[in-house]
């Protein structure tokens, strides 16, 4: 079993590494991957460590899975090249998510579709992720009509450049390269992603698009709002749901605790919910603040938080590359 991170000395990279080791990821070879300037450094593992290799040797080497995290210009260029040796490829970049050609996977939700013949997979987008998570069972049971999402997301998803600027302004310096237009510290911005030309951002509208292909309903109506916040730790979501039955809370909440991949916080007398601090560092997908939507007919909200870099990009990675171990390549 050899195993390639592609893009291993990134943010998520980083994050992707120590998710394989928590896991304890089972492989005889792992090849270290990243941009031309960083070939020949080394990165420990486990207390062993990896020169990184280029994109051309680690093609040569055949890797069986290849777990790729370095922007989607590298993903075209390079995904169909590992794929035509053999590789199974997990994409975290936006390159693959909506073709048509390629499935978009959420193990709690559709691994169960990935067969021999899937040769590059894509991970949604990070607030997709653990949206999804907490839906697919309330959409199953009670079917979703329409959705309206407002996000509150990490700098830390933006990468390393957003990392630098957050800790330049926090020591009251301006960043050399700013990730942002604006300040981010001490401060929100509308605007993740670059704006469209419906002026929705990119990353409002992989909300709606990715949703509805991972859910396999093409009708559920959707709109978004995506605000970067000045947090380390996780990304935030306020969602209001209008289902196309009737439900009752008890069968809501009952469907939450039972989703693989969700802890249910929501004890209001005791302030317990949800906040993107508690979530730092978990693999799960925390939701509270359920509670019905008296202003329209079926209507629920969920206050739903995830780590951004785990379960919105590394773990949900390393989780579909376990099934495939464990499953289709088994």
């Amino acid at each position: 079993m050899k195993l390639a991170i592609v893009g291993a000395t990134g943010l998520v990279g980083g994050v992707m590494r120590e998710v394989l080791e928590e896991f304890d990821f089972s492989f005889d070879e792992l090849i270290m991957v990243a941009s031309p300037r960083s070939v020949g450094k080394e990165i420990t593992f486990k207390g062993k460590n990896y020169k990184v290799v280029g994109l051309h040797d680690a093609v040569a080497w055949g890797p069986d899975i290849a777990i790729f995290s370095a922007g989607g210009n590298t993903s075209k260029e390079w995904a169909p090249k590992f794929a035509a040796r053999g590789t199974i490829v997990i994409d975290n970049s936006s390159a693959w998510r909506m073709d048509p050609n390629i499935k978009l996977v959420v193990p709690e939700i559709n691994a169960s579709t990935l067969t021999e013949q899937d040769r590059i997979i894509a991970n949604p987008n990070c607030s997709t992720i653990q949206m999804v998570v907490a839906l697919a069972p309330l959409h199953k049971q009670f079917g979703i009509k329409r959705l309206v999402i407002s996000t509150y997301q990490s700098y830390t998803g933006t990468g390393v450049k957003a990392v630098e600027q957050y800790d330049a302004e926090r020591e009251g310096h301006s960043a050399a390269d700013p990730a942002y237009p604006h300040p981010i510290f001490a401060n929100c911005l509308p605007h993740c992603d670059v704006f469209l030309d419906n002026d929705y951002t990119k990353e409002e509208m992989k909300l709606v698009h990715e949703t509805r292909k991972i859910l396999a309903d093409p009708d559920i109506k959707i709109t978004a709002t995506a605000v970067r916040v000045p947090v380390d730790g996780g990304h935030s979501e306020s969602v209001n749901i209008e289902f196309a039955r009737p439900f009752e809370m008890d069968q809501v909440r009952k469907l939450l605790h039972e989703a693989p991949g969700v802890v249910v916080q929501d004890n209001l007398t005791d302030n317990h919910y949800p906040t993107p601090l508690q979530a730092k560092n978990k693999n799960d997908v925390f939701v509270g603040r359920i509670r019905r939507d008296d202003s329209i007919e079926n209507g629920l909200n969920l206050w739903i938080v995830s780590d951004n870099l785990r379960k919105g990009a590394a773990t949900n990675a390393v989780q579909i590359a376990q099934y495939l171990t464990e499953g289709v390549l088994a």
